[in-house]
């Protein structure tokens, strides 16, 4: 069918077919006379098309670090859910944890959509401001940039570490290695900053490079253990699953032999063996308030801001008092 058929069924131009198909106002009676025609003959308008003549695609593109990692889905999934709800699609693109690849992807996915948003981006601040010169539409996900003008919604990754590192100094650890992520990223940083000053705890950190990855956690684990630690610190909970499976191969009990955390409560975090001690992050409410901030920029309004929302401390199996 195409709207050369519904025009003629229902008696009216092409073009008025197409207003009304595009939400465009209509006299009532024409509107319902083009939806009946359009029904009865099983007519669908061809979104690309309607595109066409709105100027609006009704997609929002979204640029996330690493589709592999079960974090940002669980954000994604919320933001996809409300997204279709208001009858947008979503387009999604990975990066592939390259922060300079994220300018590029972002300005290809700006020519099809009609907002963005960043998820966790790791692309430098010059680069944001490259993007928020050139567009008005787009959003920031666990990336505070002052400056920029860019609404953001994020979690409080700061407060989250430093009632980790509170937790461990209850149990009576002194000595700690924190397996740090990347240096791009703007989480990474904040918990860093958190960890540094768990000093007033007593604590004493050494910081070991590693990467977002369970490779990353893995691998960093021999080198971790030459600081005599008596407790690891992970950069999120992939990390500290991939520490996990490299203590085990070194005949080292969790927690009894040391203790370990991690970040974020991805699912496999509470399934572990031992279960995995770390902060939950309200995946879903980030999903919700991008989406919520996406579709008032894009609507021409203005954005409020929400304050930092608050990831909880969730203790499980994997912490336990210091080894003596």
């Amino acid at each position: 069918m195409t709207i050369r058929s519904v025009a003629d069924a229902a008696g009216v131009s092409i073009a008025t077919v197409s207003r009304v198909m595009s939400g465009q106002s209509v006299r009532s009676e024409l509107a319902d006379r083009v939806r009946s025609a359009a029904e009865d003959l099983g007519y669908q308008p061809n979104p690309s098309a309607q595109g066409l003549v709105s100027g609006l695609n009704r997609t929002v593109g979204v640029v996330v670090p690493d589709l592999a990692n079960p974090y940002f889905n669980g954000v994604l999934k919320a933001l996809n859910v409300d997204a279709a709800r208001a009858g947008f699609r979503t387009l999604v693109a990975d990066s592939d944890n390259d922060e300079n690849e994220e300018l590029e992807i972002s300005r290809n996915l700006l020519r099809y959509v009609d907002g963005l948003v960043l998820v966790s981006p790791r692309m430098p601040s010059e680069s944001l401001h490259v993007l928020a010169k050139e567009s008005t539409n787009v959003v920031l996900v666990n990336r505070v940039a002052v400056g920029l003008g860019l609404p953001t919604v994020a979690v409080d990754a700061f407060g989250a570490m430093l009632e980790l590192c509170g937790h461990l100094a209850r149990l009576g650890h002194k000595k700690l290695a924190y397996l740090e992520g990347p240096a791009a990223a703007w989480q990474s940083v904040e918990r860093r900053r958190a960890v540094e000053h768990a000093a007033a705890f007593g604590l004493d950190v050494a910081f070991v490079p590693a990467g977002p990855s369970i490779q990353h956690g893995h691998d960093a684990v021999d080198e971790a253990l030459t600081h005599k630690p008596t407790a690891l610190v992970a950069f999120n909970d992939l990390v500290a699953l991939g520490a996990l499976s490299r203590l085990r191969e070194l005949n080292l009990r969790v927690p009894e032999d040391i203790s370990l955390t991690g970040t974020d409560d991805i699912a496999f975090a509470r399934f572990s063996t031992p279960s995995l001690t770390t902060t939950a992050a309200p995946q879903r409410r980030l999903g919700e308030g991008a989406w919520g901030l996406i579709s008032a920029v894009m609507a021409g309004e203005s954005a409020e801001e929400s304050p930092l929302l608050k990831a909880e401390m969730v203790v499980r199996d994997s912490t336990g008092p210091a080894a003596r």
